[in-house]
């Protein structure tokens, strides 16, 4: 890909890995905050600060907690400033679908009923993070194989 005179990528259209890091950014902002929206979670008066007490569920499903909606809210917001640079968008996404791959591995480990359920996680959560972080992997991946790490490779004669 060509480059501005300052080195930059030019002006134009996002890359694709871009777009879709930005896109799933929002979307955990989105579920972040839907989080303390009554209504949205059913047992909204159960919504605790952490903790697998909590008997709040994101569409009647999805156990969450204070914490739980912090996080998402944290992800998304680190999703968009990533998502500035392609090489972040890239991490954001592969890192971030290898991470999600660990926390439903965790969730499964766990005793759900436990004190090591400070999230907290219930199996549609599970679920979720298994589809989420193949999801996340993919789209890191397969839509930034055109794409190197933004430098050149170089000679010890280039370097004057």
């Amino acid at each position: 890909m060509a480059r501005d005179a300052r080195g930059g990528r030019p002006a134009g259209p996002k890359p694709r890995v871009q777009l879709a890091a930005v896109a799933v950014a929002v979307v955990f902002l989105l579920v972040g905050a839907l989080g303390f929206v009554p209504g949205v979670t059913t047992g909204y008066d159960q919504l605790y600060g952490a903790g697998h007490q909590s008997g709040a569920k994101l569409f009647g499903v999805f156990q969450i907690s204070i914490l739980h909606n912090a996080v998402h809210l944290f992800f998304g917001l680190l999703g968009l400033v990533m998502a500035r640079s392609l090489a972040g968008s890239r991490l954001y996404l592969a890192g971030g679908g290898a991470a999600y791959l660990g926390i439903w591995l965790y969730g499964f480990a766990i005793n759900q009923h436990g004190a090591a359920n400070f999230l907290p996680v219930n199996n549609a959560d599970n679920w979720l993070h298994l589809g989420l972080g193949f999801g996340m992997l993919v789209l890191g991946l397969l839509l930034s194989n055109r794409y190197g790490t933004g430098g050149r490779l170089d000679t010890p004669a280039d370097r004057r």
